[in-house]
């Protein structure tokens, strides 16, 4: 008696994928056409049947397009704190300084910024005093005005 080879199995066989699972619009006009060119020359597509699969085809067309137009604009929202920060750079900036003993608020300072710098995931900028603060501890941003730095004694 003869035997089967084993590699002739069904589940032996190797799986070949080729493309993409999913379709695109390419391959629905690519469809479309297909069906349109060998349709049965006695028995045509109804109008209504073409209008109905055209529509299709534009409002898959349309999802497309608004997805990718949406992409570019997450793209775009999604830039670096250190890029978002840098137009800080020369700007005065008031920020609270709190009592180190009570945790109340001391004072607000003002000073000019003279980098942002990214550390940890956090972002900081160097004033021109030496300090780095937290972007979140900012309070203000203005223009520097002709006189030097200042402090503000509230209280």
């Amino acid at each position: 008696m003869t035997s089967i080879d084993p590699s002739l199995y069904l589940k032996s066989q190797q799986v070949r994928s080729t493309g993409s699972s999913t379709l695109d619009k390419d391959d629905f006009l690519k469809i479309l056409m297909t069906q349109i060119q060998n349709q049965n020359p006695l028995d045509p597509m109804k109008d209504k049947e073409f209008i109905s699969q055209m529509t299709q085809f534009s409002s898959l067309e349309q999802m497309t397009n608004m997805s990718q137009s949406f992409q570019r604009f997450m793209d775009s929202q999604s830039m670096s704190p250190l890029i978002q920060y840098s137009g800080m750079i020369g700007k005065e900036v008031s920020y609270p300084v709190y009592d180190q003993e009570t945790g109340l608020l001391n004072r607000t300072e003002t000073d000019v910024v003279l980098s942002v710098n990214q550390n940890g995931g956090e972002t900081y900028l160097e004033l021109q005093s030496g300090k780095k603060i937290s972007v979140e501890e900012i309070t203000k941003v203005s223009e520097v005005n002709d006189k030097s730095n200042s402090v503000v004694e509230e209280g």
